[in-house]
């Protein structure tokens, strides 16, 4: 059994959860759902590579996480908390993703074609050879990156026609933040940012790095490389690792 489709529609999403798990089980390594409508915890705490989950429709949140190497794809929207303390793995949106994607993110990738919503990225990390990646098509809302300790966070702003970059970002970008990078591709005003990081022009090999993400990101989704890097990328960078260590009293 190489490959199974589950009907989602009016199913709680603990049984949902058991059919997958029953699935893999068997040795299927390729699952559709469809009718999924607001379940979950989807494909939560999956393990192993080579498997892959397709979902049609809208998947409720934590979708995804402490996944650890499974490749999900979502041909529709997304609720909040997608890839939550993901490990391993890509997540997959054609759509919009709600407040909070990739929270806690140790690893793996997860991009979205179109919106996403608040606190993208809050307390992402990385450790070593685990290097987390979260790419929006579109735009984000406030505190993009908050608290962010490592990692890659893209804002693209692909569908917006006007120099008024400031509409993919909201406010408050980067609060807290003392590791990683968030590449936005445009201008934004000065305003916006968290007073713990600073725009900077990415180097030679923050480009090599946006290109080899970038580079999947468009065979997805049908895009070209060469038109979106047409456009500069700036880069938010924290200009300091402890920036609440002077709050604190030893």
């Amino acid at each position: 059994m190489n490959k199974i489709k589950i009907n989602a529609e009016n199913i709680h999403y603990r049984l949902l959860n058991e059919k997958i798990h029953q699935a893999l089980a068997k040795g299927c390594k390729n699952i559709v759902l469809t009718n999924v409508c607001g379940q979950r915890y989807i494909g939560d705490g999956l393990d192993g590579n080579g498997i892959q989950l397709s979902i049609n429709g809208i998947p409720g949140n934590d979708l995804g996480a402490f996944m650890n190497g499974p490749e999900i794809i979502v041909n529709g929207n997304v609720q909040d908390g997608t890839g939550n303390t993901m490990n391993a793995g890509q997540i997959i949106v054609d759509g919009n993703a709600g407040d909070i994607a990739g929270h806690s993110m140790r690893g793996g990738r997860i991009f979205i074609r179109g919106d996403a919503g608040y606190r993208v990225g809050i307390h992402m990390k990385a450790y070593k050879e685990m290097f987390p990646v979260v790419i929006i098509g579109e735009s984000a809302r406030d505190f993009l990156g908050e608290y962010m300790a490592g990692g890659l966070l893209v804002v693209l702003g692909l569908d917006t026609e006007t120099d008024k970059t400031s509409s993919i970002v909201g406010d408050f970008i980067g609060t807290g933040m003392h590791g990683g990078n968030i590449f936005i591709r445009g201008t934004i005003d000065e305003r916006c940012l968290g007073k713990e990081v600073k725009i900077s022009k990415p180097t030679d090999e923050d480009y090599n790095l946006l290109k080899k993400h970038l580079s999947d990101y468009c065979k997805y989704f049908n895009l070209t490389l060469n038109n979106i890097l047409k456009k500069d990328f700036i880069k938010l960078y924290p200009y300091t690792h402890r920036p609440y260590g002077r709050f604190y009293a030893y």
